[in-house]
C-alpha cells in the first residue's frame, strides 16, 4: 500500500506518455527483420518454381524442397534478416540508460529466435501443403508451387 500510490505516480508521469513512441521506434527494427524473412522465403520458393521451369525434374525438385526445409537453420541465408533487427541495438541503448532496461541482448536474441521460428513454420507449412501436389502432372507442379507459396504468405 505504501509503495503502490508512489509506483503508479510514478509509471504515469515517466514511462506511460513515452511507452507508444519507444514502441514505434522499436517496432522498425523488428518489422523490417520480419519483412526480410518473409522476402527471403518468397525468393528461395520462386528459384524452386524457376529451377523446375528448367528441369522438370520431380527429383530434383523433392532435393529443391528438402533444402528449403532447412532454410531456417542456414545461418548465411537468414544472416540478412537478423542484421535488420541488430539496429534495435543502439535503440535499446537509448531505452536502457532513459529506463533502466536491462537484458538488451536477451531482446534482440529472442526477437531473432522469432524470426527463426516464423521461417520454421513457412516451410513446414509450405511442405505439408504441397506434398500432395508432388505427384501431380508436372505441368501443373510449378503452378502449384506457385498458389502454396502465395497461401503461407498470406
Amino acid at each position: 500500500a505504501t509503495v503502490s500510490e508512489p509506483a503508479q505516480k510514478c509509471c504515469t508521469e515517466h514511462i506511460q506518455p513515452f511507452l507508444a513512441s519507444i514502441l514505434e521506434e522499436l517496432m522498425g527494427p523488428v518489422s523490417s527483420g520480419f519483412t526480410e524473412v518473409r522476402a527471403l522465403f518468397d525468393k528461395e520458393v520462386n528459384e524452386i518454381i524457376q529451377d523446375f521451369q528448367k528441369t522438370n525434374d520431380i527429383t530434383k525438385l523433392k532435393e529443391n524442397v528438402d533444402q528449403l526445409m532447412n532454410l531456417p537453420f542456414n545461418s548465411v541465408k537468414m544472416e540478412p534478416c537478423y542484421l535488420k533487427v541488430n539496429l534495435l541495438q543502439e535503440l535499446l541503448q537509448d531505452l536502457k540508460s532513459r529506463f533502466k532496461i536491462y537484458h538488451v541482448d536477451f531482446v534482440i536474441q529472442r526477437t531473432q529466435n522469432f524470426m527463426q521460428e516464423l521461417m520454421e513454420n513457412a516451410v513446414y507449412t509450405f511442405e505439408q501443403l504441397f506434398s500432395p501436389s508432388r505427384q501431380a502432372d508436372s505441368a501443373k507442379v510449378a503452378t502449384s508451387i506457385e498458389k502454396v507459396k502465395l497461401r503461407v504468405l498470406k
